[in-house]
């Protein structure tokens, strides 16, 4: 149910867009760019849209694919493409974060319009029992034993990558990162012990620390998600000022008419709110504008983090 309201909520964004004939839009296929692999959370929202909207409006919905270089390749797809409403960007804080490290041949912030924040929800810390750690004291006490302790994430130099280096500079530790392209295949390999942290958007992470199977440590909110009262954020923790959100946001390229913002009217409704919360996804909503200031503040938070801790992408 609460996928249908999401779909019925973007689709009031996409059919809300303005042109001099808007009552022939769509008249052919619109494309649906993913910049991250199949199977991740951010595909499957994109292909229930998809297929929902292939039938709502009778035109093709084509979500295409385009991950590699953590979300990059996708997002200058993006940019590249004709403001016409045609081409839509669904995407994390990447487009903040990546300028930083990667080197790209595009400029995100100035080839790409924010329309509208669709959620936001912690990094979480996981860790695989068979580790022996249940609080973020006893990891940092068994990491200066042992030190190079690995930690997956599911992409590379990117918010949960920073979260852990940055809480290991905070801790005095050393902590070695295992990038994988996408959550899914992170999880799998911590689920199975071929990795004992795991660094992760907490959603995926929820139905495996109800089942007991995965330990969270730390989420790294200001304050803890409703949908985790029993994790600490890495504040509480001790880690004094390690605060950052992962976001969902969609975006168009530079140029495009503008678009309404119906989907605060679906965010506000308590069934989506409260299905969203359930899975530590938190609706958002609000104006282009203040979407457009979490952008750009976001970015200059990457920009200190990635010289203060000496990030850099392999």
């Amino acid at each position: 149910m609460v996928k249908l309201r999401l779909v019925l909520a973007l689709l009031a964004i996409l059919v809300a867009i303005p042109t001099a004939k808007a009552q022939e839009w769509p008249n052919r296929p619109v494309r649906f760019i993913v910049p991250f692999p199949a199977g991740g959370s951010t595909d499957v929202a994109t292909r229930v849209i998809g297929e929902y909207l292939s039938r709502a409006l009778g035109q093709q919905i084509v979500v295409e694919n385009k991950s590699g270089a953590n979300g990059n390749i996708g997002i200058e797809a993006a940019v590249r493409s004709a403001a016409d409403g045609y081409t839509v960007l669904v995407v994390s804080d990447a487009v903040s974060s990546n300028p930083h490290v990667y080197k790209m041949n595009v400029d995100p912030l100035k080839g790409l319009t924010p329309v509208i924040q669709l959620s936001r929800q912690p990094i979480v810390l996981a860790a695989h029992p068979s580790l022996g750690v249940a609080s973020l004291a006893e990891l940092i006490a068994l990491a200066r034993q042992q030190p190079g302790l690995r930690y997956a994430t599911g992409s590379g130099v990117g918010a949960q990558h920073m979260v852990v280096q940055w809480f290991a500079s905070i801790a005095g530790i050393k902590l070695d990162q295992v990038p994988y392209r996408g959550g899914a295949p992170a999880i799998n390999d911590l689920i199975a012990g071929h990795v004992k942290l795991g660094s992760l958007g907490s959603t995926p992470l929820i139905p495996h620390y109800k089942a007991g199977t995965l330990r969270l440590l730390a989420q790294s909110t200001e304050n803890r998600s409703p949908s985790l009262p029993d994790v600490p954020t890495y504040q509480e923790a001790g880690i004094k000022g390690l605060v950052l959100d992962q976001w969902l946001g969609v975006f168009v390229p530079i140029g495009t008419p503008p678009v309404h913002t119906e989907i605060n009217k679906a965010l506000a409704e308590a069934a989506i709110r409260d299905s969203l919360l359930q899975s530590a996804q938190e609706p958002v909503g609000g104006s282009t504008d203040a979407f457009s200031q979490l952008v750009h503040g976001d970015f200059d938070t990457y920009a200190r983090l990635v010289k203060e801790l000496n990030i850099k992408a392999d």
